[in-house]
């Protein structure tokens, strides 16, 4: 079995596992008169909530306050918290037969919002805090999410199917939050004399991101050229 037939069947089986576990409360959300897009909203508002509270550490660290790693364990929870709320938008169509055109482009476009905030508040907080680079990598990070989606979505507008990669927007934000959860819980318990940078985790996350998801916009990329050139081929051949 291959790298990339092995990490495609574990991811779909995590996430499988985890609609088992999310479809009764998606149920419940359905009996409730829940929509998919009011879902996906709420997703949304709690991923600005994980931006604004980075946005707030980083200005009372700015101010001469101590970084709140407490804080940062909360945005690290609001983040994959909400952000599973883009799987349940998608099942709360599916199973109460709610899918729409219209529903899977506000989906996609509220996705890319997340991510702008999310990964914007980060940069915001490790600015503030004096860390440029680290600053900088996560503004990489973020151009690398918002082209692996671009790439996708010019390549489906060319009637070709592009989802190979490896960072794509689960593993994005299980980075993302992990790492926020590390940074905040190892902040609170460390040493503070006889340790390192507890930012240093987040910086290393955002990195990961940063060459992964731009890696995976370029195969994207490449995958569309050769896709436009075997049809090209097969055109002329007819």
């Amino acid at each position: 079995m291959s790298v990339k037939i092995f990490f495609k069947s574990l991811r779909d089986s995590l996430q499988q596992g985890i609609y088992a576990v999310i479809n009764p409360f998606v149920r419940l959300l359905i009996s409730m008169g829940v929509t998919p897009n009011m879902v996906t909203t709420i997703g949304l508002l709690g991923n600005i909530a994980a931006a604004a509270m980075f946005v707030w550490i980083g200005v009372d660290v700015a101010e001469g306050q101590p970084v709140d790693f407490a804080r940062i364990t909360w945005a690290g929870a609001l983040i994959i918290g909400f952000s599973l709320f883009d799987m349940l938008d998608g099942q709360v169509a599916r199973l109460g037969n709610m899918t729409s055109v219209f529903g899977a482009m506000y989906d996609s476009v509220l996705d890319r919002y997340c991510e702008l905030f999310t990964l914007g508040g980060i940069a915001a907080y490790l600015a503030c805090c004096g860390n440029i680079w680290g600053a900088v990598i996560t503004f990489l990070a973020l151009v690398g999410s918002i082209m692996v989606s671009y790439v996708r979505a010019r390549a489906e507008g060319l009637d070709i199917e592009c989802k190979i990669g490896f960072m794509q927007r689960p593993e994005r934000v299980v980075v993302t939050a992990v790492a926020a959860l590390a940074t905040g819980i190892y902040g609170m318990c460390r040493d503070s004399l006889n340790s390192f940078d507890p930012n240093t985790i987040l910086v290393v996350a955002m990195a990961v991101i940063a060459v992964f998801a731009n890696l995976t916009a370029f195969a994207r990329i490449q995958h569309c050229r050769r896709s436009l050139s075997l049809k090209a081929s097969k055109a002329n051949a007819e």
